[in-house]
């Protein structure tokens, strides 16, 4: 059957929007017209952190409990107007999409995109101007111990003169971000993978730095091979693909010092608009350039 379209206009930019009463999440009987909604709404927080980054886009076209996958190329179709990177790939390139006002937002969730992820680099690969520390409970840990853990980080990175900014995956974990004065994606890597063995090694019954996940268990993971110029990590205020519509959300480093319980840092769309609307955007310093901090030599 052909799908029902509905024609907008978004900032001048005539779309094409369809099927917005597809449920994306049965469990909460959450539907795209929603997920479009809930982007159009937290957009002014969002497009800030998409600035000039290649977004990879995971698309659920049969739902978050259907057919789902995974968008890094320019799709056929694409209106003129959106904005394309050139990024290599291997010994070729690919064109990616930059996420870079609303109406490409809007476009993008009408594909049934659900998540975007972003590099720690803008526009040039072998440049890093964001240090992450991803943090990943095991089996038998939660975001308790994710919490202790970043605690942990958080004390490191001061001791080299970082400064990071929390939030929540959107799942089970925290993801950690440090904005720096752009560096050497082998530099930033290698410092990475040192902070991950040094405190692995000063809190061997919390953290692990290896990936083998028979050493994660009751532990977390603080992954940082997410500093790879080839990964991508999903960004702020995007929804995540569980069966609730949850989002990885900025938080304060009290909520993290204060968590007694993993659902006082489990958010959804509409609790985030809400935060934002009362708030604002607690990553917000990571846009200035003052915060950008020298990478340890």
């Amino acid at each position: 059957m052909p799908q029902e379209r509905t024609a907008v206009t978004v900032d001048g930019r005539r779309l094409d929007v369809s099927s917005l009463d597809k449920v994306l999440y049965p469990e909460a009987g959450f539907t795209k017209a929603a997920v479009l909604r809930y982007y159009g709404l937290v957009a002014p927080v969002l497009l800030p952190h998409l600035e000039r980054r290649p977004a990879t886009f995971l698309r659920c076209p049969g739902g978050v409990a259907g057919e789902r996958f995974w968008a890094k190329r320019v799709p056929p179709g694409t209106p003129g107007w959106v904005t394309a990177l050139r990024v290599p790939l291997h010994r070729a390139t690919m064109d990616q999409v930059v996420v870079a006002d609303l109406p490409t937002l809007i476009w993008a969730a009408n594909l049934d995109t659900v998540e975007i992820h972003v590099p720690q680099w803008q526009t040039a690969p072998e440049l890093h101007d964001r240090l992450v520390i991803d943090l990943d409970p095991g089996e038998g840990a939660n975001l308790l111990h994710c919490c202790a853990a970043a605690l942990a980080v958080r004390a490191a990175l001061a001791e080299d003169r970082l400064e990071a900014w929390p939030k929540t995956s959107g799942a089970k974990g925290l993801h950690l971000s440090v904005p720096l004065r752009p560096a050497p994606a082998e530099a930033v890597s290698g410092y990475a993978r040192a902070l991950a063995r040094r405190l692995s090694d000063a809190y061997p019954a919390l953290l692990v730095h290896r990936m083998d996940k028979s050493l994660r268990r009751d532990r977390v993971l603080l992954d940082w091979s997410q500093n790879a110029s080839a990964k991508t990590t999903v960004c702020p205020y995007s929804l995540r693909a569980g069966s609730r519509p949850t989002v990885s959300t900025p938080v304060g480093w009290a909520e993290v010092e204060s968590c007694a319980d993993p659902g006082e840092l489990s958010f959804t769309a509409d609790q985030v608009l809400d935060r934002v609307e009362r708030q604002g955007d607690l990553w917000a310093p990571l846009l200035d350039p003052a915060a950008q901090a020298a990478l340890p030599s």
